[in-house]
């Protein structure tokens, strides 16, 4: 088993949302996207030529903070890569410091500026080697069906070579990774333990011979990122949580059982054909203790609502360019 290194302070930037919302108030560590702007010195002109665009996905910018040293990972990419360039321009992303790139699972929404986001990468690293981390299932073609029987088609994510053209050495692997020298621990494929959480019904994905499409609903290339803070514990980010954020938090709970759970960020798919399964989601998650709850991307208005009621001021939900110190 591998382990999970302590570190001192961890930054969470948020470069793609399906959400924009700097003026809902937010519990202390926790800073909206004009407030980082701002802080920050990256403008005093308050336009909609100078704010991030929310866009369908989700990027994340995780800096750890070891002593003096910062280690920096890139989770996602978000769907497009005019929403990337953009939103990372504006929040003045150090693309020199990303040492690595986690896909979290092969779906368009997260994998669509992936591409350019590694090409940004390597031309601020000058040379420097950076890694980009995916799993083998995540390239072959997906889709979702529709309630009359017909397909929403996925994007393809980009194969390895373009991912290695791009400049990344791709680690393509289903085992769990160390990254940083374990600043971020990047999980294997995730256990389905809950009843209720059965992934996505309607997902399938292309046959290996092209020819047909077979029923995908666990989506088992999805994997999450955990980040062992000092003094707090163990912070989780799952992307769209395909596996069913409990079944997450079980197995990051179960992977690093002395270090307790602190916080999980990310989307929870909680809406659309998985709305049937709020309410047990709900319930299970008040049972991991958790400090700070940050949803967003696909977690859907209506488990947000419940999430508000149950969860009150620890509830901090995600929105594009938001900054989370912890």
């Amino acid at each position: 088993m591998l382990d999970i290194t302590e570190v001192d302070a961890l930054e969470a930037l948020v470069l793609v949302d399906n959400v924009t919302d700097s003026l809902s108030s937010n519990p202390p560590g926790v800073l909206p996207e004009w407030s980082v702007l701002f802080s920050g010195g990256k403008w005093r002109l308050l336009a909609g030529s100078n704010i991030c665009c929310a866009h369908h996905g989700l990027s994340v910018l995780l800096t750890a903070s070891i002593g003096s040293q910062r280690r920096t990972l890139l989770f996602d990419a978000g769907p497009a890569s005019a929403t990337f360039e953009r939103n990372a321009a504006i929040l003045g992303v150090d693309f020199a410091a990303i040492e690595a790139v986690v896909l979290s699972h092969g779906h368009w929404d997260h994998a669509g500026g992936l591409l350019e986001a590694l090409r940004s990468i390597a031309r601020g690293r000058g040379g420097k080697s950076f890694s980009c981390h995916v799993h083998p299932g995540m390239f072959r073609q997906r889709a979702t069906s529709r309630p009359d029987g017909q397909l929403y088609v996925n994007e393809l994510v980009p194969t390895t070579a373009q991912l290695a053209q791009a400049g990344a050495t791709v680690i393509n692997t289903r085992e769990p990774q160390r990254i940083a020298d374990g600043a971020f621990y990047v999980s294997g494929e995730i256990p389905r333990v809950t009843s209720y959480e059965v992934g996505v019904p309607n997902h399938f994905t292309r046959s290996l011979d092209g020819t047909s499409w077979e029923p995908d609903p666990l989506i088992m290339d999805e994997r999450y990122v955990s980040v062992h803070v000092k003094g707090k514990g163990q912070f989780v980010f799952s992307a769209c949580s395909h596996a069913g954020i409990v079944n997450v938090l079980t197995h990051a709970r179960a992977t690093f059982p002395s270090v307790p759970l602190y916080g999980a960020m990310g989307g929870l798919h909680l809406s659309g054909i998985n709305e049937r399964v709020i309410p047990q989601t709900v319930a299970d998650l008040k049972t991991f203790g958790l400090k700070l709850l940050a949803p967003g991307h696909c977690t859907g208005w209506r488990a947000l609502s419940q999430m508000a009621r149950e969860f009150g001021d620890l509830l901090a939900p995600s929105a594009v360019g938001k900054k989370y110190l912890l």
